[in-house]
């Protein structure tokens, strides 16, 4: 499904140039879930913006769905992610205009959906997160925790054939994380192909492959026995 050959990505800042990503070379098979680790400052989320078509001031080549990326135009690209792609942002990107049902409809309204049936997944989606009795209000009158909620659900509302997750259960309670990585396992199980970042070994362990990523380069994968729950693996 993905392919990257040595990408590079660098900024420029008063003391020179910063190389953030130094040559990725990267392959994920569609129906993988990929998490990448590393320390703070290290590229993962700079790298997944790249995976996401969001970011297109980078050098190298990026292969998805046999496309070259590389070679499409902004407008291009942007059609290819909002046909394929779902992506949990760090800081939600949630619309502050629209209430959470609207914004769980938006990814919707990208794919031939009527619009009665855009209205009974968002009713599902509601239901699963427990947020029904909250679907008119506005996320700015949410918790940080369930704004995270609402932009996890958005991500995934669409059945995305690809969803990228920068640290998706950074702002939820232990239960509300449990629950979100469950579901992306789910997901998984049904073909979703997922690339998460994050900290926790925890959550590592819901996927079957763990990069690691330092210094902007990506070591050897660390291959997981996967399969159920992080509790059942760890079991093992």
């Amino acid at each position: 499904m993905i392919r990257l050959c040595h990408i590079k990505k660098s900024f420029q800042d008063k003391s020179g140039i910063d190389d953030v990503l130094r040559g990725i070379d990267l392959e994920v098979r569609e129906g993988e879930f990929v998490s990448i680790m590393g320390p703070s400052g290290a590229g993962k989320s700079l790298l997944l913006s790249i995976l996401g078509m969001y970011d297109s001031a980078w050098q190298g080549e990026y292969y998805f769905l046999d496309q070259a990326i590389h070679r499409l135009t902004p407008k291009q690209r942007a059609e290819l992610n909002k046909r394929y792609v779902g992506f949990v942002f760090q800081q939600f990107h949630l619309l502050d205009d629209l209430t959470v049902a609207e914004n769980l409809e938006i990814p919707l309204s990208y794919r031939d959906i009527r619009k009665s049936e855009r209205e009974a997944l968002v009713a599902d989606m509601l239901d699963r997160i427990g947020m029904v009795a909250r679907k008119n209000v506005f996320p700015s009158r949410l918790s940080g925790g369930l704004q995270q909620l609402v932009a996890v659900a958005r991500a995934i509302i669409a059945r995305p054939r690809l969803l990228l997750a920068d640290e998706p259960t950074g702002n939820l309670h232990s239960e509300h994380g449990r629950q979100i990585m469950e579901l992306f396992q789910k997901l998984n199980r049904e073909g979703t192909t997922i690339i998460q970042v994050t900290h926790s070994e925890f959550n590592a362990g819901y996927g079957n492959r763990v990069l690691h990523i330092l210094d902007g380069r990506i070591e050897e994968p660390e291959k997981t026995a996967r399969g159920g729950t992080a509790e059942e693996q760890k079991a093992r």
